[in-house]
């Protein structure tokens, strides 16, 4: 039986771990061939966790080719639009086209909104909004000449509603969203469909540190994951304090399957119900 998205190509931002990694592994599982990247390196504004490494892009690539997809992997930042751009027509000219896009990259720094540096402030639109906005911009042509395909941004709850203390992260995510509504009408003529998906916290390195889990246990001096599991519960509805990339890396596949086809300028939650709380 052929998979749900057989003979695509599907370029995927973020691709070292996390998120990224499950989608390039789910889309490979499905028939999809993977251009992949990553920055491979420290943003200077984000301390709580540490970055994704080239090893980390290794183990994307071993596991793509377990699942038995071909995958063209490299180091780019999505702030360098000439560096994505090299790398995607690379691997376009690799593997013969594009159908798939899934501008997934992202970090998160946190801070009341006043207290915020300016550092943190433009470092974090230019990874989460205009990153989107390179990786988009690169993509188009390619999924013009192929007559069509599917964009699905990663945004957030985050780009549905307003929390506390990642002000210059929900002002990024909102506005992926907006660029993604446009984006779909402009596109729709072409057969390029636009989506945006709207995790609750994944279970990643991004949530799963200190730093992070200070935030939600904010009287323990060396917080835990089990003593930070309360505060992330009273988010969702769902009795579950996040959700698994693969939940979100299955969403993505739907969205970037002919299932789909009919399917542009959605904001799709996959947040255990945390949007409706």
């Amino acid at each position: 039986m052929a998979g749900r998205v057989a003979g695509k190509v599907a370029f995927i931002t973020g691709a070292a771990r996390g998120q990224g990694r499950a989608h390039a592994v789910r889309l490979a599982e499905e028939g999809a061939d993977i251009i992949a990247i990553d920055a491979c390196a420290a943003v200077e504004t984000v301390d709580k966790y540490p970055p994704a490494t080239e090893e980390d892009l290794a183990e994307t690539t071993a596991l793509v080719e377990k699942a038995g997809g071909q995958i063209v992997a490299s180091k780019a930042d999505v702030r360098d639009a000439k560096g994505l751009q090299v790398a995607l027509d690379e691997g376009v000219e690799r593997f013969g086209g594009l159908d798939i896009v899934v501008a997934n990259a992202g970090i998160a720094t946190y801070g009341m909104s006043w207290e915020l540096t300016e550092d943190m402030w433009q470092d974090m639109l230019d990874v989460n909004l205009t990153g989107v906005w390179h990786t988009a911009k690169a993509a188009v042509p390619h999924l013009m000449r192929r007559g069509g395909g599917s964009m699905v941004f990663t945004s957030s709850i985050g780009g549905l509603k307003g929390i506390m203390q990642v002000g210059h992260y929900v002002a990024a995510k909102h506005g992926m969203v907006g660029l993604m509504r446009t984006m779909a009408n402009e596109l729709a003529g072409h057969r390029i469909r636009v989506n945006t998906v709207h995790p609750t916290n994944v279970d990643t390195h991004m949530i799963q540190n200190p730093g992070t889990w200070g935030m939600f246990a904010p009287d323990d001096p060396a917080p835990t994951r089990e003593a930070a599991m309360p505060g992330f519960l009273s988010l969702n509805a769902l009795e579950v304090p996040w959700v698994d990339p693969i939940d979100i890396a299955n969403a993505v596949l739907f969205l970037s399957s002919d299932e789909a086809r009919y399917v542009t300028g959605v904001a799709l939650p996959v947040d255990a119900g945390a949007t409706i709380k």
